[in-house]
């Protein structure tokens, strides 16, 4: 029982690590970005990023005013 389980262990670890290195691979490629923004992309992007925190925090205090 000891043996099978190590060998299974074993195979599980293994296809993590390569499905891990796929990851890593995948990751690498797209390190830096390929296109060119203007500053105006680049601006509504921010602006983008700042209204999705300010909805996060709105559901955070709706939560926590809901939970009180």
């Amino acid at each position: 029982m000891k043996k099978s389980m190590k060998e299974w262990l074993k195979i599980r670890w293994e296809n993590f690590a390569e499905r891990f290195s796929k990851i890593r691979e995948i990751n690498r490629k797209y390190a830096k970005p390929r296109l060119q923004m203007t500053p105006g992309v680049r601006f509504a992007l921010f602006m983008l990023r700042i209204y999705l925190l300010f909805l996060v925090g709105l559901l955070f205090y709706k939560f926590i005013t809901i939970v009180k």
